[in-house]
């Protein structure tokens, strides 16, 4: 068998790992540990990213009082974590093959240095042949900082260790046109960078037990195939899903994200996540916008910057819009807000942005 990756990111949702009344669908994960046992058994590495703790916990007690919804989502998640990684390890187990739980908040990801140590522990565990299992530390996410669900936190990874594509496992075949319970609605097999019309007939709902959608899922895919990694979106219930994905002479009906041919560097991945840690915010004119969406490698200069919205000091992320409000993109500063006016007197200004360190939303 010929397998597409040598390393992928598996993201499996909550709707795939439960049964209707919350409870975990045991058979269900053996079956998906069988597939990425033997996966891992013929050299494909794997890091695993699981939803389902928040679900598996609801069926294990109800609160004995009324309490708030932060509250109950930090006891099933506390109950549901202990119980779906016990299932992980006995399956793993059978197959002579060790977990690892790496459970993350999106704090953790807010500096250059603590990403790096995470790296560098899905390194180690990848070298060592572990199969990591990433979820959010739901009993203490409890604030704006949240991922938007496991998609986003599932993207991050894939970008952070190096992975050749991001398998998200749902419980539809893929992208439809419509609404995928609509008589007409059919299966939109690939998608390129470029294609927006997809977007335009996406459901917005959501699914039972996870916070994010097929739309959520979409605008991550898209994000993640910008950044040069394959995005395949399919059903995590299909019997042999994953192998049948992986095997080269197999024709699987999914969605296929084509990936950007340039690789972001490693900076530039974590700038591309870290939006929401940004400290400063600045306006530019419309010649620094359309210079930097280009195609060309722009750096920022000063002289393109009309306001500075939010202060900032050097090393600090600032986000950088146009003039109509709209993200061009997130960079990390050069030097500090204060110098900017001195440096736009300057004839050969220093970049408020250099290249290496700045993420573009748009630039395909």
């Amino acid at each position: 068998m010929k397998f597409r990756y040598k390393r992928i990111t598996v993201k499996i949702g909550s709707n795939v790992l439960t049964k209707s009344d919350g409870t975990l669908n045991v058979a269900q994960i053996a079956h998906l540990v069988d597939q990425i046992s033997f996966l891992r058994k013929n050299d494909v590495e794997v890091v695993l990213v699981s939803s389902g703790a928040v679900a598996a916990g609801r069926a294990v007690l109800h609160p004995t009082k009324k309490i708030d919804t932060i509250s109950e989502r930090q006891l099933w998640s506390a109950l549901g974590q202990v119980k779906l990684i016990s299932r992980y390890s006995d399956f793993f187990g059978e197959h002579d093959l060790v977990c690892a739980q790496v459970l993350t908040t999106k704090e953790n990801f807010s500096s250059r240095v603590h990403y790096l140590n995470m790296k560098n522990c899905f390194t180690t565990l990848l070298e060592n042949k572990v199969v990591p299992i990433v979820n959010e530390n739901d009993t203490i996410s409890v604030t704006e900082l949240m991922f938007t669900d496991n998609d986003e936190l599932s993207a991050l990874i894939a970008s952070m260790v190096n992975s050749e594509a991001l398998i998200i496992l749902t419980n539809v075949d893929g992208v439809y046109n419509a609404n995928p319970r609509s008589k007409n609605a059919k299966l939109i097999e690939q998608i390129a960078l470029k294609d927006m019309k997809p977007e335009e007939g996406i459901s917005t709902e959501h699914s039972d037990f996870g916070r994010g959608g097929m739309l959520t899922k979409y605008r991550i895919a898209k994000k993640v195939a910008g950044d040069g990694i394959g995005v395949h979106i399919a059903n995590g219930t299909t019997k042999n899903v994953l192998v049948d994905l992986m095997n080269l002479e197999k024709d699987l009906k999914h969605t296929y994200f084509v990936p950007n041919s340039k690789l972001a560097n490693s900076v530039k991945k974590w700038i591309a996540y870290s939006d929401d840690f940004a400290k400063g915010k600045v306006v530019v004119n419309k010649g620094a916008s359309d210079a930097l969406n280009s195609d060309k490698a722009v750096s920022l200069l000063p002289r393109g910057i009309v306001k500075i919205i939010t202060n900032f000091k050097k090393d600090d992320l600032i986000k950088i819009t146009d003039e109509h409000g709209n993200l061009i993109g997130v960079g990390k500063a050069n030097y500090g807000s204060d110098k900017i006016e001195s440096e736009k007197l300057i004839e050969k200004q220093r970049p408020t942005v250099h290249y290496d360190y700045l993420y573009m939303e748009n630039r395909k």
